[in-house]
């Protein structure tokens, strides 16, 4: 398994949507809708179409932080986006976000809608219209925005890479899964150096890169994600840990990680956000009891 093996590739790949694994429903080799459906617009200024996986938190917690510093601008809809259904390939999906990935965001604030796509461009986005979490000083904003573009080109050997031949894939290739550990793990020496000579991976401030980075590498170090926290001793990594702790700890963040949520216990999952009293009332736990 390690050296060999009896797989070919033809002179022309053919898509197999057999061999596609626990996402085979959702893959495809074309762009594009597959259905015609409308997305919802609900009141406030801003509408978030998304899941709460890590690229999902990005934003949810990134609204949650501005609200927290009181900018009611940021008052925004979570509408649930569920891509195990192929909801992201609806045709009112596919204007917001034409590649068919969550998060996408509408803000409908000013006179013509604005479509934003793409996590890291939401977190800038927001940062400048709020002027939040986005240093000014150059030499701070480009060292803000090269960890933030580094979550960008990294997060992919984690999830695409890694968590897909080690969680997800139906068979266990061992040089896929030591190809892409390897490279995870070096990853977080990456953080782990950086975090230890500074408190925040832009400096001594918390910013966007902190937002972008933490759902993927913290959620991985507090073992939340792939189930693969012993199996990438992830205990090694004490500056990353520390920093992972810190950011967990900003209610911010606990509220956002909540949005748009699916899995772990009903109290952790609001499935869609439209009013800040929703974190009170409309929990999964909360709403099968009033049921």
């Amino acid at each position: 398994m390690s050296g060999t093996s009896d797989y070919t590739p033809p002179k022309v790949w053919t898509w197999n949507k057999a061999n596609g694994g626990q996402f085979a429903s959702i893959n495809r080799p074309i762009s594009g809708p597959t259905h015609d459906k409308e997305l919802p617009v609900g009141r406030h200024p801003l509408q978030l179409y998304s899941l709460g996986t890590p690229n999902g938190q990005k934003v949810t917690i990134m609204l949650e932080e501005v609200l927290a510093l009181g900018h009611e601008g940021a008052e925004y809809d979570a509408w649930l986006i569920r891509i195990g259904d192929g909801d992201q390939f609806g045709s009112g999906f596919v204007a917001v976000n034409p590649n068919s990935k969550i998060p996408a965001l509408m803000d409908r604030s000013g006179p013509k809608p604005i479509r934003v796509f793409e996590s890291g461009a939401i977190l800038t986005y927001l940062a400048e219209k709020f002027g939040a979490f986005l240093p000014t000083e150059p030499s701070a904003r480009a060292e803000c925005l090269s960890w933030l573009f580094w979550q960008m080109g990294s997060a992919p050997y984690l999830g695409g890479g890694f968590g897909h031949f080690y969680a997800y894939a139906p068979t266990k290739i061992e040089y896929a899964i030591d190809r892409f550990a390897m490279e995870v793990k070096r990853q977080l020496d990456v953080l782990d150096r950086r975090l230890a000579e500074s408190e925040y991976l832009a400096g001594s401030e918390y910013t966007i890169a902190d937002i972008a980075v933490w759902p993927w590498y913290g959620g991985l170090v507090k073992g939340w994600t792939y189930g693969a926290a012993e199996f990438l001793q992830v205990e090694d990594y004490k500056n990353v840990l520390r920093w992972a702790d810190t950011i967990y700890s900003r209610p911010a963040v606990q509220r956002g990680r909540m949005v748009n949520r699916l899995s772990g216990d009903p109290s952790s999952q609001l499935h869609e956000r439209h009013d800040a009293s929703d974190f009170d009332t409309r929990t999964q736990d909360k709403l099968a009891a009033a049921e």
